[in-house]
């Protein structure tokens, strides 16, 4: 058994949640936000056997797009200083971890 964690950007949340549903696959959604940027992510936690990460990976790989995007960088410390300029970041795609699960049980 795993879990599967996945932070995926807000954007990219109804497709790959609608995906894992027609697959069948159970999830639970956290509603996160990312330190630097602050944010909107979803955090998935998944737990499945070994042999069905792939087909999660793929779903995540297909529907979590990296794109660039403009953030005013006035909001937060940069290297420690305070800018005013807009600043080009990517945002988007995934961050995912799977762990060894020792024991599930389902009360």
């Amino acid at each position: 058994m795993k879990l599967l964690i996945a932070i995926i950007h807000r954007d990219d949340s109804a497709n790959v949640l609608d995906a894992l549903a027609a697959q069948g696959i159970p999830f639970t959604r956290l509603a996160t936000t990312g330190g630097f940027l602050r944010a909107g992510n979803d955090t998935l936690l998944i737990g499945l056997e070994e042999e069905h990460i792939p087909r999660v990976m793929d779903i995540l790989t297909e529907y979590c797009s990296v794109r660039k995007q403009f953030v005013d960088a006035s909001q937060t410390a940069f290297l420690g200083a305070m800018l005013h300029a807009p600043v080009e970041v990517t945002v988007g795609g995934a961050t995912v971890f799977v762990l060894d699960v020792e024991q599930f049980r389902k009360i």
